[in-house]
């Protein structure tokens, strides 16, 4: 994958192009057919998918199905910085081109080239904090209502 193209994605808009560089040559390419399963839920997340062509179903025991995504989505950021379990299983519907950025292969990053490696945290945290922010809302909505209507 080459900088530029890692460019489309939003955790890497931020970054420099000499950033986005070292990050390319460390990201692995996987071609999956139609039915291939990308990872399974409960499995240790490994690292971050970053979905190039193609769309991947996501499903949890949980909830069901949870939609599909394409090209530009990335899955599992969080998991380059800490250690646990995917929470739904990734199945392509279509021929698939990912890159798998590894947890590993980010740690290595990290002593190589800490300030790269910093940045792409630094943008993992702030996508969390949003997703967060986002759940949290109709959670205090909920919250509040209460509140008022209660005696």
């Amino acid at each position: 994958m080459s900088a530029v193209e890692l460019k489309r994605f939003t955790l890497f808009e931020e970054l420099s192009e000499e950033e986005r560089e070292v990050l390319s040559e460390e990201i692995e390419r996987i071609e999956l057919e139609p039915g291939d399963v990308l990872f399974r839920e409960h499995e240790e997340a490994s690292g971050l998918v970053l979905l190039v062509e193609g769309r991947v179903r996501l499903e949890s025991q949980r909830a069901g199905e949870l939609g599909s995504v394409g090209p530009g989505s990335a899955l599992g950021a969080v998991s380059l910085v800490t250690v646990g379990p995917r929470e739904a299983s990734a199945i392509a519907e279509s021929a698939c081109s990912v890159y798998l950025l590894r947890r590993s292969t980010f740690r290595r990053l990290a002593d190589d080239a800490p300030r790269a490696a910093c940045r792409l945290a630094e943008a993992i945290a702030r996508e969390t904090a949003a997703f967060l922010r986002a759940g949290l809302e109709p959670l205090v909505r909920s919250a509040v209502d209460r509140a008022q209507t209660e005696p």
